[in-house]
């Protein structure tokens, strides 16, 4: 069996781009949206509610006013979070919304920001589902816990290779057993210990009246605002709704809201659900047990073999929630790659599609990448869990600015801009009151590792897109050659003669690169071929995938830079033609209209262009593609003779751009 074809089998077959069925299948109803990306919020509740009950310590009492902040904060920024849906109904998320409102800068905060925290989504969820799955087993076996977590990442990236909604799809069980077994715990808990409750209640008053005498207001306020930022992971994943809009099924704004009312009513009911229950069976911290294993042990302890029964189902529902909670890692995260990728911040690559219409190259980034911090921090949950809040919390903030800012700056626009923009100010307080209480309580503790790291790859993506930014304005010296081209009409459009020598120009948009080509032969070749016939492939790539009608659009525009090319070959004198072809590969598409080509021109020679850089650094290959050399390869292992025109960039003046900019 061949690699290509073990690779089919894994992966599946290529879709067809043209088929409107193929957007109506890969697109995801508000049900599968909620599982796919509301999984991540959801699984919060086991370790977010318990970091806040903990952080209580004997004043467990403030567990009700908890359980309803916590409720109430979730409310908050999943409502903002639906009206940044109304306004960006394109998807991006925290991104987008930076970048628009704020500016480029903030956006780049921001994103960098979501790519540390989706890589520690995949390693948090996958980590934390191994500690829950080993902890039911003998500890001679935790040697191999590590081990498992890989073949977990690699077992989801496979899933996500092949599309996102067969991955979700096999996963919604898992999801939905989950909320069955949550709904009878936090119901049963609070129906069976309604009879407790006056007494609770008596508990609870006489716990304010001590803390007050003993604390203060102000140092019985601290210790619940130190409790309250501590459950920060409670919150995460509410933004990847906003952020995975372009996956949802059309009216994709409706269904994007309705996601994000699913998400906002079972993340408050579980997670403030949860924290209530605590208090409800008095739950103390136990040795090896997490606190959701106390509260469902003290709920069916006493059940016999059902309530066992019952004890072992939630708890496996709860770990392999934590793997499927993975998955918002592997959906949002190649696509905020891919957003800031078309902004040239990260190599053009990763906006790149496979011809499963998956973005298979930041899959494979967020794979290679979540495995490698686990291998740093050998799979430890705690400190996985320490670094994963604070940049989250750093999104929403700006996300909440720009809002701010957007309203305020629309006033005169909108009259009811105060109803509108007062959301995003309760938001914008919360959030950065979390991010500030964690950066100072969790920095020594590892915070400055996430922190470290994000200013890292900010700084990267700054000289990424200074790098784009130089050689675009190097290569604009080759649209000057326009201003000197012909003026005259063209002679009148003639069919090629198949038998003449042909020269098969590989073109991507007009401009001045594709003109090089056609003037570099005739001026190495003068008078030898007879007929040019231009090649380009559209390429769908994120950023064009949206539905077919984007698709026609891509091949309007395809079409008319190869009718402009064969115009300008008329005005040359020169006989021409093109052929083109839309694909998400553009080495593939390429040989293939290629091979066609060769069978009607038997007497034909290719030729492409490649971006020939003065001094060659080892990153330039991975931030331009091979795409030349690679169709040469296969062109000439085909038998055809195929050669690369150079283009020099000259990287004085390449420099000098960069510092410009």
């Amino acid at each position: 069996m061949t690699f290509a074809s073990l690779r089919r089998k894994i992966l599946g077959a290529p879709r067809d781009v043209f088929d409107p069925k193929t957007y109506h299948h890969i697109s995801l109803i508000a049900f599968l949206a909620w599982v796919g990306l509301g999984a991540d919020g959801l699984s919060s509740s086991a370790y977010g509610p318990e970091e806040s009950f903990r952080a209580l310590g004997q004043h467990q009492f403030l567990a009700i006013g908890l359980a309803l902040a916590i409720a109430f904060t979730v409310f908050i920024i999943s409502y903002a979070y639906s009206r940044i849906i109304e306004h960006f109904p394109f998807g991006g998320g925290g991104y987008v919304v930076a970048t628009k409102l704020l500016g480029p800068r903030f956006g780049v905060v921001s994103g960098s920001a979501l790519l540390v925290d989706y890589v520690l989504t995949v390693s948090v969820s996958v980590a934390a589902a191994a500690d829950a799955t080993f902890s039911f087993l003998p500890p001679s076996w935790h040697v191999w816990k590590l081990s498992l977590e890989f073949v977990a990442i690699a077992a989801l990236m496979v899933l996500n290779l092949r599309g996102v909604k067969e991955s979700v799809t096999i996963l919604a069980p898992i999801f939905v057993v989950f909320l069955i077994t949550h709904a009878i715990l936090l119901l049963g808990v609070i129906i069976g210990r309604g009879g407790e409750l006056p007494q609770v209640a008596h508990e609870v008053h006489a716990g304010y009246r001590n803390g007050l005498a003993t604390l203060g207001v102000g140092g019985l306020a601290a210790l619940f605002i130190r409790a309250y930022s501590m459950g920060a992971g409670t919150y995460t994943g509410i933004e990847a709704v906003s952020n995975g809009l372009q996956i949802m099924r059309e009216p994709k704004v409706q269904t994007g809201k309705k996601t994000m009312l699913y998400m906002a009513l079972s993340l408050a009911l579980t997670a403030g659900g949860i924290t209530l229950c605590y208090l409800l069976v008095h739950a103390r911290p136990v040795e090896g047990k997490t606190m959701n294993a106390v509260l469902v042990e003290a709920f069916a302890g006493g059940w016999g073999k059902a309530g066992q029964l019952f004890i072992w189902l939630t708890l496996a529902a709860e770990t392999a929630l934590l793997f499927v909670a993975a998955q918002a890692g592997f959906i949002d995260g190649p696509r905020v790659m891919s957003n800031m990728a078309n902004d040239s911040w990260l190599p053009h690559r990763f906006g790149q599609l496979s011809d499963r219409l998956s973005m298979q190259d930041g899959i494979l980034l967020i794979s290679a990448a979540s495995a490698g911090t686990l291998l740093y921090t050998r799979g430890d949950t705690s400190t996985l869990v320490l670094m994963y809040s604070i940049n989250v919390f750093l999104t929403f903030s700006l996300s909440e600015s720009g809002m701010v800012r957007y309203w305020f700056r629309e006033r005169a626009k909108y009259p009811d801009w105060r109803s509108h923009i007062v959301i995003h100010l309760i938001g914008l307080v919360l959030c950065v009151s979390i991010l500030t209480v964690n950066v100072i309580e969790k920095f020594r503790e590892g915070g400055w590792l996430t922190l470290v790291v994000t200013a890292l790859l900010i700084g990267l993506c700054f000289v990424i897109r200074h790098h784009y930014l130089g050689v675009r304005q190097n290569l604009r010296r080759l649209d000057d050659v326009m201003s000197a081209l012909p003026a005259r009409a063209a002679c009148e459009r003639q069919a090629l003669d198949p038998r003449l020598p042909t020269a098969v120009l590989l073109v991507g948009s007009y401009g001045g690169l594709g003109i090089h080509q056609i003037l570099t032969i005739q001026r190495l070749f003068p008078g030898t071929y007879k007929n040019l016939l231009f090649v380009s492939v559209g390429v769908i790539d994120s950023a064009t995938m949206k539905g077919v009608e984007e698709v026609d659009e891509l091949k309007r525009r395809t079409e008319e830079g190869l009718r402009r090319y064969v115009d300008l070959a008329g005005r040359l004198g020169l006989h021409a033609d093109y052929r083109m072809s839309i694909g998400t590969e553009v080495v593939a598409e390429a040989e293939r209209v290629s091979l066609e080509a060769a069978r009607e021109f038997p007497r034909a020679v290719f030729f492409a262009g490649k971006l020939i850089f003065e001094r060659e650094r080892w990153y330039q290959r991975f931030l331009h593609n091979e795409t030349a050399y690679q169709l040469q390869r296969r062109l000439q292992f085909a038998g055809l003779n195929a050669m690369v025109l150079p283009v020099r960039v000259l990287q004085e003046r390449s420099d000098q751009s960069e510092a410009a900019a």
